[in-house]
């Protein structure tokens, strides 16, 4: 990596603007059923019509956010407003809790058993009532909210294929998530509640899920803190692991809380050296905290989310800290990713490579892919260049 910074923070604009959101308002929208189509090939042709609702709400948030912080561009609160709506007639139960997935044209396929949903509906709805000046979108957003909180200590409810009191885990993914949200939403909140709700996600991620020997955040934990030997048990995320410990850099920020932002930068150093394929480059998938064999088979492979989010989470932690690993890192990671993961020829970038760094999958979108990580990387990643 040998640009400057402004000439850094241009590359990643660029590609923000001049390809990636381009790609998506070519190619995603539904206008016969509303929504976005999210299973692109790669060339952004429709393999799938069936939609998901954390993707259609990720995409609302990204629309929703880029006309708010960016720039007031009305094509872009168009495509917010197309999510918004297909996502406020067809995406929750009566008990307001968000349907995993739908059909094209909105009737519920997987029911709501998966909380992030809820997640990124409240974020969405609540960048959306920004961008509308929005209402019902408030409301949405509020009752979203709370309801996710009611949940949190039993979020997939009678979905959950766990037999009840065996082995009870707590999980790194909601407080993390949670941590994001509250920020997100905190233009709408009581003010007691942001604090209580920041303060219970920095317990829970820097202290339940930390082990601090190993400056280590495990994906699941028993109830009162310790290890469980299992394959759940042992389980690490590198990219789960660094996303956590931006969002923690925000509530340092926030905070004036330097201790706190030193604190996640030295997890995000001890991610990298124990996630980083020291023979081919990238970060692992997934990772057994004592060296044994992971289930997940996709354990070896390079994607795309995983490694945005380290970048996004270095420049975060070489602005707050100024530590010079972090910029070293940043540097290493750039290279890896910008060489591998764009599509010079149809646009976009791959999201899944093996673990040599090759594509394997020839799609730009589908469950779990859509348009979020990439954008919200780049354009964080170009803020942050040019405040360095």
């Amino acid at each position: 990596m040998s640009d400057g910074t402004a000439d850094l923070a241009q590359r990643y604009r660029e590609a923000l603007l001049g390809d990636v959101i381009p790609f998506w308002e070519r190619h995603s929208p539904d206008r016969q059923c509303g929504g976005y189509f999210t299973c692109l090939d790669r060339a952004g042709n429709v393999y799938d019509t069936d939609k998901f609702v954390w993707l259609q709400a990720r995409q609302v948030w990204m629309f929703s956010a880029l006309y708010n912080r960016l720039e007031p561009r009305p094509e872009w609160l168009e495509m917010a407003t197309c999510g918004a709506e297909f996502l406020r007639r067809h995406s929750a139960d009566d008990d307001g809790n968000w349907y995993f997935s739908l059909t094209r044209e909105g009737r519920p396929l997987v029911q709501p058993y998966n909380i992030f949903s809820d997640c990124f509906a409240a974020m969405a709805f609540g960048q959306y009532a920004q961008a509308a000046d929005d209402d019902e979108a408030r409301a949405v957003a509020e009752r979203t909210f709370r309801n996710i909180l009611r949940r949190r200590d039993n979020p997939k409810g009678r979905y959950s294929k766990r037999v009840p009191g065996a082995r009870p885990m707590t999980s790194l993914a909601l407080p993390m998530i949670l941590a994001n949200l509250v920020l997100e939403l905190e233009w709408l909140l009581d003010a007691e509640q942001v604090e209580r709700t920041v303060d219970d996600c920095i317990e829970q991620v820097m202290v339940r899920c930390l082990d601090p020997g190993r400056g280590l955040l495990f994906e699941h934990l028993a109830p009162d803190g310790s290890h469980l030997d299992c394959l759940d048990g042992r389980l690490i995320s590198p990219g789960h692991s660094i996303e956590a410990m931006w969002f923690m850099m925000d509530l340092a920020e926030r905070r004036g809380d330097r201790a706190l932002a030193d604190r996640a930068v030295d997890i995000v150093m001890s991610t990298l050296e124990f996630g980083w394929d020291a023979e081919h480059g990238g970060l692992y998938y997934f990772m057994d905290a004592d060296g044994r064999p992971p289930d997940h088979l996709d354990w070896d492979r390079k994607l795309w989310w995983v490694h945005l989010e380290t970048l996004v989470a270095l420049l975060k932690g070489w602005r707050r800290t100024g530590r010079a690993e972090c910029r070293q890192w940043f540097g290493r990671v750039h290279d890896y990713t910008w060489q591998r993961f764009p599509d010079p020829e149809h646009g976009e970038w791959f999201g899944y490579l093996d673990r040599e760094g090759r594509a394997f999958l020839p799609l730009k979108g589908g469950k779990w892919k859509g348009c979020f990580h990439v954008p919200r990387a780049l354009w964080l990643c170009a803020d942050e260049l040019a405040r360095t």
